[in-house]
């Protein structure tokens, strides 16, 4: 059981480092945003670049800060039954969720997406529109990449889920 457990905390670890990565990067969208504004508001001017460069990053953060956004528990769910639960009945929902749901969820978006990314990296995809964003292709990416972080995340917490429930690790109600 302490393989398992040093394995979930292998991955909450990675997944801590790619969140603060992340974090550097929404430091960077607020920089491109704030110079956007500038450029429009002030010069009356304004490039593609630029607003390219901001969804793109944006997607960036989503699609990349989705694991670590588990890893803190941040998604949004109905609470209203969840958090009245004892902690194994939190951890069978748990269990069940990413057994049932984020397991094939996350295969099938990273199934489906290879194809897709694949084709993109075939043509070098930049952006269609003059003076956009070249290499979107690295962008693509990020999808298969960042569900599998979200699935990495999921086994963690699966793994957790499984400790609590057959006794062997408190949930962080009772370690808190």
């Amino acid at each position: 059981m302490n393989a398992l457990r040093r394995f979930a905390n292998g991955i909450d670890k990675i997944n801590e480092y790619v969140g603060r990565f992340v974090s550097w990067i929404t430091a960077l969208l607020v920089l491109v945003v704030f110079a956007d504004v500038v450029m429009r508001y002030v010069f009356q001017i304004s490039f593609v670049f630029t607003q390219e460069l901001e969804w793109h990053l944006f997607g960036f953060i989503f699609l990349i800060g989705a694991g670590y956004t588990l890893l803190h528990d941040g998604h949004v769910r109905v609470d209203i039954i969840y958090q009245k639960l004892g902690s194994k009945a939190q951890a069978w929902i748990n269990f069940i969720g990413c057994l049932f749901f984020l397991f094939p969820g996350c295969f099938l978006v990273v199934f489906t997406s290879l194809g897709f990314v694949e084709n993109s990296f075939a043509i070098f995809e930049g952006s269609p529109d003059p003076g956009g964003v070249p290499l979107r292709f690295i962008l693509k990416s990020m999808i298969p990449l960042g569900f599998i972080l979200v699935w990495l995340q999921g086994l963690s917490l699966f793994i957790k889920s499984f400790l609590v429930i057959i006794g062997r690790e408190e949930s962080r109600q009772e370690a808190a």
